[in-house]
């Protein structure tokens, strides 16, 4: 009878194999290190945006109004009402939200157009060197440094009827208007708020293109020179499509920040904007604040992100394409 020894298995004493479970752990954490690091950005995010518009979606679909603002969870459900209440533009509040909506619309084209020129303007005018370009830079970044509350309050003096510096230029100095006008009511207060609104987004604009400006090499300028382009030419063929990729994003970033601008009508109309500023936010404002009608308040909210989360992913896939095809 023959009897069989146990081997114990042979283990690897060399130190190359010793130091490859420290490698593997070291890998782990040099890869989980900045996954961690964000963590408490996310968590901050989850608290103060997605969780206020998970609960602001559930209230679109309850009817809540004043009477249950103490306690908005024993509110009764009311379903898609409200989103009917607010996309029927034969009744009231449809036509409202309709009319401001166009409104709001009307008002971010023509600012974000208007930033956009004034800010790319100014940023290739800067790029030529020439005595106080330092100080007058620091001076278009004014406007963009100013807190918002006291550049706004700022201009309503500034358009004051009997009082106000716009109408003691335009009317006493420049005589070109026959009498004072009105600028925060009535079809004037559109115009006000366009120049309050462009006065203080276009340094964001120069201040990105100028940005964007510098990572063009200059000698595509001295050989476009040579050539004898002019200097709209070497805008036309030169800027403007260098600047391509940094314009997509300005335009969609100020868009984004003027058709949700809150502040800027609010501090300048008050509570009750005029007809024609009535912009979309402040309408929402109203009526969830004002009218006491959060369910509506919110359901318009609602049907405002899923626009503007349509309109950014249309945005985004046509200038990709663009961007596709232009380098095919």
């Amino acid at each position: 009878m023959t009897t069989t020894a146990l081997k114990e298995p042979v283990r690897d004493t060399s130190p190359g194999a010793a130091r490859e479970p420290r490698r593997r752990t070291g890998r782990i954490r040099r890869v989980s290190l900045p996954y961690l690091l964000l963590l408490p950005a996310l968590l901050l995010e989850l608290l103060v945006h997605l969780v206020p518009m998970a609960i602001g979606i559930v209230m679109s679909f309850k009817q809540l109004t004043q009477f249950y603002i103490r306690d908005w969870g024993t509110a009764p459900w009311n379903g898609f009402d409200n989103y009917k209440v607010s996309v029927d533009f034969d009744a009231p509040v449809g036509k409202a939200l309709l009319q401001s909506f166009g409104i709001t619309v009307g008002f971010t084209l023509l600012s974000v157009g208007l930033c956009w020129l004034i800010g790319t303007a100014a940023a290739v005018y800067m790029q030529d060197t020439f005595r106080g370009r330092g100080l007058l830079r620091a001076l278009f970044l004014v406007p963009y440094a100013l807190p918002v509350y006291a550049a706004v309050i700022t201009w309503v003096f500034m358009f004051q009827h009997d009082n106000g510096l716009v109408n003691h230029v335009l009317h006493d100095q420049l005589h070109l208007t026959d009498k004072p006008s009105f600028w925060l009511i009535g079809d004037n207060s559109f115009y006000a708020l366009l120049t309050v609104s462009v006065w203080k987004g276009w340094p964001f604009a120069f201040l990105i293109v100028t940005a964007g400006l510098q990572n063009i090499p200059r000698e595509l300028y001295e050989a476009a020179a040579l050539d004898g382009a002019g200097m709209w030419q070497q805008i036309r063929r030169i800027t403007l499509p260098s600047l391509r990729p940094v314009n997509q994003v300005l335009i969609l970033v100020l868009f984004l920040w003027t058709f949700n601008d809150f502040n800027t009508p609010y501090v300048l109309f008050g509570k009750a904007a005029p007809e024609a500023a009535d912009l979309i936010s402040v309408h929402i404002y109203q009526s969830s604040f004002v009218a006491w009608n959060f369910g509506t308040g919110s359901a318009m909210s609602v049907l405002l992100l899923l626009f503007l989360l349509v309109v950014t992913g249309g945005y985004l896939l046509l200038t990709s394409r663009g961007r596709r095809a232009s380098d095919a």
